[in-house]
């Protein structure tokens, strides 16, 4: 069945990426970075085993635009890992793709920091779109939790500067033009996008706005202009 959630990407509109693979099975590894390197989606896949292995690739490659990160690994595990990769770097988003697909374990490794997940049963024209959907500094996460209607907001949670950015992406402001506007780095506001969007339980830029208007950090719009006066 084809995910809603996505558009499916070509050739001609793919962006080739860095990424780093972080899984205990050989062939996984080594089937994804064909997989990636065949459809035109990566420059290099650089490969790990295990946690270990992650965080010395992470350390040796600044360039890294990405992490695919299984969860079901040796030691402190995929969800570990989550946490020692954002403290090394803490701009560099992480996908999980794992083959769990219990809405428990997708809302754990979000409220730890991942930025997607993706279940190893879906199509690769999900994956590659998923990493690319997080590069542009949106969160993915697969159909089942994507209609879920959010908890609560919290508002409360954010920092001032965290709410000047939700404000500012509530206005339809992209990445770049915060970054602009506040004299940060594109990757600075991803990170607090992605943040922002942990504290509010909410996976898209549209929920976030939603839970910006209701909060009162910008004016809630004016409703649409009636109808005209009837004609002669």
């Amino acid at each position: 069945m084809t995910d809603p959630c996505v558009a499916w990407p070509t050739r001609r509109n793919l962006r080739a990426m860095k990424l780093l693979v972080v899984d205990d099975h050989v062939m996984v590894r080594q089937g994804l970075a064909a997989l990636l390197d065949g459809r035109g989606a990566a420059t290099a896949v650089i490969q790990a085993g295990d946690v270990a292995g992650a965080l010395a690739a992470v350390q040796a490659n600044p360039d890294l635009e990405a992490v695919l990160l299984d969860l079901n690994l040796p030691g402190v595990g995929g969800m570990g890992a989550i946490g020692e990769i954002g403290r090394l770097r803490p701009d560099l988003p992480v996908v999980i793709l794992s083959s769990s697909e219990d809405p428990e374990d997708v809302r754990r490794a979000l409220d730890l920091g991942a930025l997607g997940y993706v279940p190893k049963s879906a199509s690769p024209e999900t994956l590659i779109s998923a990493v690319q959907m997080v590069l542009a500094g949106e969160v993915y996460v697969p159909p089942l939790l994507a209609n879920a209607p959010p908890p609560p907001p919290g508002i409360a949670e954010l920092t001032p500067r965290q709410r000047e950015i939700l404000a500012a992406v509530a206005r339809g402001l992209s990445n770049k033009d915060i970054a602009v506007q506040f004299g940060l780095s594109e990757k600075t506001v991803k990170v607090h996008v992605g943040a922002i969007f942990r504290a509010l339980a909410v996976f898209n830029r549209t929920q976030a706005a939603n839970a910006a208007v209701a909060a009162g950090l910008i004016p809630r719009p004016p409703p649409g202009p009636g109808p005209g006066p009837p004609s002669a």
